[in-house]
């Protein structure tokens, strides 16, 4: 009885546990190597670029003259880059 719950186990480590582990340090290495000028989309979908950042807050710029603050927290990850049309 004990040798299929740690079967159990070894599975859901292997298909669940360690990709999200692997996916969350990648994330943040990504925030901390974010600077001014990259391109990046919030989980919200709000893509912008870096205008400003700091320990918890970065600046978006969103449109010409328009600025918005948000969580570092909060950034999903780079931009993807627009297809050639």
């Amino acid at each position: 009885m004990l040798v299929p719950m740690i079967v159990i186990f070894g599975i859901m480590y292997f298909l669940i546990i360690r990709p999200q582990k692997r996916k969350e340090v990648s994330h943040r290495k990504f925030l901390e190597e974010m600077k001014k000028g990259d391109e990046v989309v919030t989980q919200s979908g709000v893509y912008g670029r870096i205008a400003g950042i700091t320990d918890k807050v970065v600046t978006l710029e969103v449109a010409d003259h328009v600025k918005i603050r948000v969580a570092k927290s909060s950034i999903a990850g780079s931009e993807p880059s627009q297809p050639a049309k």
